[in-house]
């Protein structure tokens, strides 16, 4: 199966404390806990497994995929009815768009725009998936239990072999992470951690390049 590394949802909107979703108190925003729990466990652990990720996937010369939520429209027309009814909007060239720094995509990777929680239903990931000819996808990003779960439960129904790379993951508490992780634990995708599969990327996989 030819494998490829999803990263969801790393961008200012959903990553950064000055992102629209943790300052304009919409529907669904986390707390004050809730936002220390998150943003300490996406510095500490979860951006710098990702770099590792990254790194090691490029180095065999797997895709490396990015999706972002970003709407076609500068009034977000084109968003999701949950996207508009929580206020989540991400217009072309706005700051809420653009990825955090240290996991960016590089060079030609692949971006794709999606205008929902999940991108199977309003994107082109699933066209471009059959392209590359990949059918193992590795999962990271945020939110754990929304956007990284709406992904793999949906790539899980197409047919795709989804795996949840737990500690490359984050959301707004330790028990959410759990609860999602054991909801999702072999029913809809296999569950791993950063240093294992970077381990047996290391040791098993030839270059694909």
């Amino acid at each position: 199966m030819k494998p490829a590394l999803l990263c969801i949802d790393l961008q200012h909107l959903f990553a950064s404390p000055d992102g629209g979703f943790f300052t304009g108190g919409g529907l669904g925003s986390f707390d004050e806990s809730e936002q220390t729990y998150y943003f300490t466990t996406l510095e500490q652990s979860v951006l710098p497994n990702i770099q590792r990720l990254q790194a090691v996937f490029r180095d065999k010369g797997i895709e490396v995929i990015h999706i972002r939520t970003r709407s076609k429209t500068r009034d977000g027309r084109d968003r999701t009815y949950w996207h508009k009814k929580r206020d989540l909007h991400s217009t072309p060239g706005s700051q809420e768009a653009e990825f955090i720094d240290s996991v960016a995509p590089h060079g030609d990777e692949v971006i794709v725009n999606k205008t929902g929680s999940g991108p199977f239903g309003n994107s082109v990931l699933q066209a471009h998936l059959h392209q590359l000819g990949i059918s193992q996808l590795y999962c990271c990003g945020v939110f754990t239990d929304e956007s990284v779960e709406s992904t793999i439960r949906a790539a899980a129904d197409y047919g795709y072999c989804p795996i949840l790379i737990a500690d490359a993951t984050a959301t707004a508490s330790e028990q959410l992470q759990l609860e999602c992780i054991e909801r999702l634990n072999g029913r809809f995708c296999e569950v791993a951690d950063t240093k294992g599969l970077v381990e047996d990327l290391q040791q098993h996989l030839r270059s694909v390049s």
